[in-house]
């Protein structure tokens, strides 16, 4: 069994190494060695993960996909939510997360095969709960973003995220010279969503 630590965040500007101390104390406070940690700057709402699903391809049935949070792993809507469960159970990989006591305290007790099937069942449960709070948490922040944003328009105020001219020129130098979206992805941190739209900027520039 290994357990593997997934660290996500949404944007490039946030920190998404923030928890992994915690995730090393929590495993370490249970004689469990991470093998391997998986860093990403990616929407919890898209299945556009690319280190999470290296994550699932890398793991052996029983093992650990350690988070901080529910919402770290998901905030994805219902459909993609089962789609990305499903696959983790076709795996056989366990989910334990620092805010789902039932997940690191099913695999702390010994038991039967039928209280291993009802404990299971209780953990499911809940983390399907966890996971549509997410969801609906990330909805609810998008739409008061947006009644923001529109009540801003209308008072003449809004001006909308200013631009990383100097990453995005560097991004764009790095498309030109044709280098990978994975390597540049690792080398600045952004998003696939970042690089996307820089790249039909490039296009464009060149097509000019």
């Amino acid at each position: 069994m290994f357990t593997r630590a997934y660290l996500r965040a949404s944007t490039q500007d946030q920190d998404a190494k923030r928890a992994e101390n915690e995730l090393k104390k929590f495993a370490a406070e249970r004689d469990w060695k991470i093998a391997a940690t998986y860093i990403e700057n990616e929407s919890g709402a898209t299945l556009k993960r690319p280190e999470l699903f290296r994550l699932l391809a890398d793991s052996q049935p029983g093992d650990i996909l350690l988070v901080e949070q529910i919402d770290r792993l998901t905030r994805l809507n219902l459909e993609d939510w089962d789609r990305l469960r499903n696959d983790i159970t076709a795996k056989q990989v366990l989910i334990v997360s620092l805010d789902l006591p039932t997940s690191w305290t099913m695999m702390a007790v010994k038991r039967d095969d039928v209280q291993a099937r009802i404990f299971q069942a209780i953990n499911n449960m809940m983390l399907d709960v966890l996971a549509a709070i997410a969801r609906k948490d990330y909805e609810d922040r998008r739409r008061r973003q947006s009644q923001g944003i529109a009540k801003a328009k209308e008072a003449g105020a809004y001006r909308g995220r200013p631009e990383d001219a100097k990453r995005n020129d560097a991004i764009m130098a790095m498309l030109r010279r044709g280098q990978t979206w994975e390597s540049i992805r690792h080398a600045t941190r952004c998003s696939n969503s970042t690089i996307a739209r820089l790249a039909k900027r490039v296009k464009a520039s060149e097509g000019a």
